[in-house]
């Protein structure tokens, strides 16, 4: 579940929302419709977060993690694919790298092994066994073959990159997921799985 309270923003004298009261309930697919210019984007950034409204507050259901489809195309540039799409659930990540980081260690101590113990049951927790697979599935789906999946993002093109940025805010099964324009660069048949995905 997430609302938005009380929800005002202006640029200079030009207001943009005024007290905008809406609640998105669970099971449910919402769409956001309006003339170029009337907001819809902002609204979605002022519910990720990532956009901080002149009044009024955002509400998240307790444990309930937001996934955002990203904009910015060269964010994850110095980045794998596979790892990008992985980023889409943040937590998930922190706790793969610092695994990799302590397994990496040649000199590994007890402290290390307690370490270990805790992100071994919190990554299994998050289902992290099955990060692989799951970031196959998508990426498959979404038409991104195998062989550029070890590539950094900053060797794909425009297309190509929205594609990984939409598998990454899919990835994990978020609670909340928050899509601007999806289907941008997208051909009819990934469209077609897109909407089977989202529709399971």
């Amino acid at each position: 579940m997430i609302s938005a309270n009380n929800i005002s923003l202006a640029y200079g004298k030009r207001v943009i929302f005024k007290d905008v009261n809406i609640k998105f309930v669970p099971g449910n697919c919402y769409g956001l419709i309006g003339a170029n210019g009337a907001g819809k984007s902002t609204f979605l950034k002022i519910l990720a977060g990532d956009v901080e409204a002149d009044a009024g507050t955002v509400s998240v259901g307790p444990r309930e993690r937001i996934a955002v489809l990203k904009q910015d195309h060269y964010a994850f540039d110095e980045h794998t694919v596979f790892n990008t799409v992985i980023m889409g659930h943040a937590r998930l990540y922190e706790v793969m790298i610092a695994r990799e980081a302590i397994y990496a260690k040649a000199d590994f101590s007890e402290e290390d092994g307690v370490r270990s113990a805790e992100l071994e049951a919190e990554f299994a927790e998050m289902n992290g066994y099955e990060v692989e697979s799951e970031a196959a599935v998508l990426l498959n789906g979404l038409g991104i073959p195998e062989e550029l999946r070890q590539k950094q993002m900053k060797e794909l093109d425009g297309g190509d990159k929205v594609r990984v940025l939409l598998a990454q805010a899919l990835f994990g099964n978020p609670d909340i997921l928050l899509l601007d324009e999806p289907t941008n660069h997208l051909d009819l048949k990934t469209i077609a799985w897109l909407e089977d995905f989202l529709f399971r």
